[in-house]
């Protein structure tokens, strides 16, 4: 199998908003198309941002005005899909070449879902997946995906599928996309703790399949002209830890910590094949006469009309 390269973009969202972001993004077209990447994987909720510290004016049991206007700005900033943002993805994905995937807050109706699209030179917009388990607080402002959005897309460097965050410690998600046949792991986040690290590696050497994880970076608070509560003013909101790792577990690009940029690696897919040899968890080295998993991919609506 021929050789391909494939990279993490480790940016931020932008305080300035989505049309920001997008601009940003843009930006590195001719840093995507000079380093031959086939696959670009970026951050969780990158387009529509990650409100790390924010309280929606929410205490259990009540919520107040001002979280309902900061709910208000958060919605208008999600994006629509399909909207003049995909258009534009799709468009960057033509000209370099390379199948994208990337984290945004998309806007459907009043609610709002952190999602993963994909894209691909040939098709642009090519299937989304949204996150199925919002962690903690975050489901205050998103709602959960259902098993109609768990593609594996055909790219240029292999089958892409991907978990969002904390999604990866599911692992029955896991497993269902394992079954798919997943060659490329990607896992946009914003978790930039070191047993971030810890995870992408067990999930690429369980899946034996290579990972792209790419986090956010953002700014401390006291660079923003932001106030966080209980978060110290010179500390990074978020810190990056791209990274990029083997079928074996072995990483084979980043951490990037810290900075901005576009983090890359040369895959071979053929090592797929050796990799599995001794483990393929959802082959030969499953127990289907102990254990079964039903996924349900059907939609679910909450009114349906027949």
């Amino acid at each position: 199998m021929p050789r391909s390269i494939i990279a993490a973009l480790q940016i931020g969202s932008l305080p300035d908003g989505k049309a920001a972001t997008l601009e940003q993004i843009l930006s590195y077209e001719t840093a995507i198309s000079e380093s031959g990447a086939s696959l670009v994987v970026m951050p969780e909720a990158l387009l529509g941002g990650y409100p790390k510290g924010e309280r929606f004016g929410t205490q259990l049991g009540y919520r107040l005005p001002e979280g309902r206007e900061a709910f208000a700005r958060y919605h208008a900033n999600a994006i629509d899909v399909p909207g003049t943002e995909t258009e534009a993805l799709a468009a960057l994905s033509a000209r370099t070449g390379a199948d994208l995937v990337i984290g945004v807050i998309e806007r459907s109706g009043h609610s709002l879902y952190c999602t993963a699209l994909f894209f691909t030179p040939q098709a642009g917009l090519a299937g989304k997946h949204r996150k199925l388990m919002p962690t903690g607080t975050e489901r205050l402002i998103w709602a959960q995906g259902d098993g109609s959005t768990l593609p594996v897309i055909e790219g240029r460097a292999g089958r892409l599928g991907t978990a969002i965050c904390w999604e990866n410690y599911m692992p029955l998600l896991r497993t269902a996309m394992y079954a798919k046949g997943v060659d490329i792991w990607c896992a946009p986040t914003v978790d930039e703790r070191d047993m971030w690290q810890a995870t992408m590696r067990h999930v690429a050497c369980e899946g034996r399949c290579f990972v792209v994880s790419a986090c956010q970076v953002q700014d401390s608070p006291a660079q923003l002209g932001t106030q966080v509560e209980n978060w110290p003013q010179d500390r990074p909101l978020i810190n990056g830890g791209s990274v990029i790792v083997s079928p074996l577990g072995e990483v084979l690009a980043g951490p990037l910590l810290g900075e901005r940029g576009l983090l890359s690696a040369e895959i071979d897919t053929a090592e797929l094949a050796r990799a599995r040899y001794d483990f393929d968890v959802t082959g030969h080295y499953s127990r289907p006469d102990v254990f079964e998993l039903t996924v349900d991919e059907r939609e679910k609506a909450g009114v349906r009309f027949i």
